[in-house]
């Protein structure tokens, strides 16, 4: 197999499992509401097992998903000469995926309350909190620094999406870190509007390369050679 036929399948699969971090994270959220809305209602109601349970099951596979997007791309940078920078990507997507799979024991621990003490208000609301914590942490905070300005980075080099796209991972991934500390400290609230704001660009710049890497591939420009090394001068956008 070609280096280029290869690198088009690595990005083709990547691009996929960047739109199932979409297709599952999002439903997931909905699904998870009764639980991080109201905790101490829920175990003490009739409660939404199921559907609760599928929204811990689609995030599972948020966590797959969210590896996958770097396993799959890690051959092609790494040939390209960031090694480093590669490998960071890697670690920011386990260190994001610990937290989310944190918060999916947390989730899964307020449905253990309700059947087993449903007068534990207190401490479903603590898990609830502690929930969203790892939202924060993870996807508000370390997701940025690999997905936005790290794989913007490696994807500015590389050449394989246009420059002005990259360049919104790159911008967007440092401002919604920055932002997830404004959240941390408490200088601004959290899903409040500066924070949507905030995340807009990081949205943006995720779903665009899931789609562009899914339907496009490789550009035109690079085709036939494999991603040029670290340093490199790219071809323009």
């Amino acid at each position: 197999m070609s280096n280029e036929t290869r690198t088009r399948r690595l990005t083709l699969a990547c691009g996929v499992l960047f739109l199932i971090t979409f297709i599952t994270s999002i439903p997931a959220l909905a699904l998870l509401q009764p639980v991080l809305d109201d905790p101490a209602g829920y175990i003490a109601g009739p409660g939404a097992d199921t559907r609760v349970l599928l929204g811990v099951a689609l995030e599972m596979i948020l966590v797959l998903a969210n590896i996958g997007t770097a396993v799959v791309l890690v051959p092609i940078f790494r040939r390209g000469g960031d090694q480093v920078l590669s490998v960071g990507f890697l670690t920011a997507r386990i260190i994001e995926c610990t937290f989310i799979s944190a918060g999916i024991l947390f989730v899964l621990g307020i449905v253990t309350l309700r059947h087993d003490d449903p007068g534990a208000a207190s401490l479903a609301t603590s898990l609830a909190a502690m929930k969203d914590w790892t939202f924060l942490l993870g996807p508000g905070f370390v997701c940025p620094l690999g997905n936005g300005l790290i794989l913007g980075i490696l994807m500015y080099r590389s050449g394989l999406v246009p420059r002005r796209l990259a360049l919104v991972g790159i911008a967007g991934g440092p401002l919604l870190t920055a932002t997830g500390l404004a959240v941390l400290f408490d200088i601004v609230p959290a899903g409040g509007v500066v924070q949507s704001l905030a995340t807009a660009p990081e949205f943006v710049w995720e779903l665009s390369l899931g789609v562009y890497l899914t339907v496009t591939g490789l550009r035109s420009s690079v085709r036939g050679r494999t991603a040029p090394a670290q340093g490199a001068p790219l071809a323009a956008a």
